[in-house]
């Protein structure tokens, strides 16, 4: 088990967690938005029970990730890369949950003879997805945030400065208060054990830099993401649940649809949370299996 820094060829520290077997296959995990890459016990022990080994790493600006200003999700794919080759994992597989789903999708789309297979859970659409209507079905909070990234980036830091400050500090017990606008009922449920507490320690260590991870990956989701969706060579598993508030419904099937070897997996029982907690054995089986077919 291990946290670090890796020192990136243009000179930046990417702040990384492996955990499991050396000689398994690698699984990158794009974490969520606000995150950073902090123990994520249910992963973690449900991949070294499948002989896999995980690394996840902090995006610039988040954690001990030095900030990559104006970066595109696209730019992701060279970070995933850097960390597979000191790894020396020539392929691999690729997990984003939330705001790691586009990144994910990225890695698949940017490093196509490397990545296996891949997957989302709950992650959104493009921002100027055609025949999508981006924040319907959000809570509150989600549809004043994003509008603010695409219109008045100034206004979105401000709106941020006392939301950094609640995650700076907050316990699992307050999880569910602070994202109350975005939590349905089966992901408040979900939130009453170890989730809570994943999420907490994730907050605590986003911001270690200040707000500029998640500052930066709501302009990078506004903005043209960079790739081609229609360059995606391996199948992409997209896991969305149909009582989600914080990424609807909607961006599942549209995702499902759009992408040309997608495999979609929409699930109207759960919401962005519980997808974590209830199938996640279910999910890392499916990925293994795609990336053996």
């Amino acid at each position: 088990m291990t946290g670090s820094l890796l020192r990136l060829p243009d000179g930046r520290d990417l702040e990384v967690r492996v955990v499991g077997p050396e000689e398994g296959t690698l699984l990158v995990f794009h974490h969520g938005s606000p995150g950073a890459a902090v123990p994520f016990p249910r992963l973690e022990e449900a991949a070294s029970a499948r002989g896999v080994r995980v690394a996840s790493f902090s995006r610039p600006g988040f954690g001990a990730s030095s900030r990559r200003p104006g970066r595109r999700v696209a730019d992701v794919a060279e970070d995933v890369a850097a960390l597979a080759d000191h790894l020396g994992a020539e392929r691999f597989l690729t997990l984003g949950a939330s705001g790691g789903g586009p990144h994910a999708v990225a890695t698949a789309a940017l490093l196509p003879t490397r990545v296996l297979a891949a997957a989302t859970i709950g992650g959104v659409a493009p921002y100027d997805a055609e025949g999508l209507d981006w924040t319907e079905g959000m809570g509150e909070d989600n549809r004043t945030e994003y509008p603010l990234a695409a219109r008045d980036p100034e206004a979105l830091l401000a709106w941020m400065e006392p939301q950094v400050e609640t995650f700076r500090r907050i316990s699992a017990e307050e999880v569910i208060s602070a994202l109350r606008s975005l939590v349905s009922p089966v992901d408040e449920a979900a939130l009453a054990g170890e989730l809570g507490a994943f999420l907490a320690a994730s907050g605590h260590a986003a911001f270690r830099l200040g707000p500029w991870g998640w500052y930066d990956d709501d302009l990078a989701f506004v903005a043209p993401w960079g790739f081609d969706l229609a360059a995606i060579r391996c199948p992409v598993a997209v896991w969305q649940g149909g009582e989600d508030r914080f990424v609807p419904f909607a961006h599942g099937r549209w995702l499902a649809e759009h992408l040309p070897t997608a495999r979609p997996r929409l699930r109207p029982e759960h919401g962005h949370l519980s997808l974590l907690t209830q199938a996640l054995d279910a999910i890392l089986d499916d990925l293994l299996e795609l990336a053996a077919a």
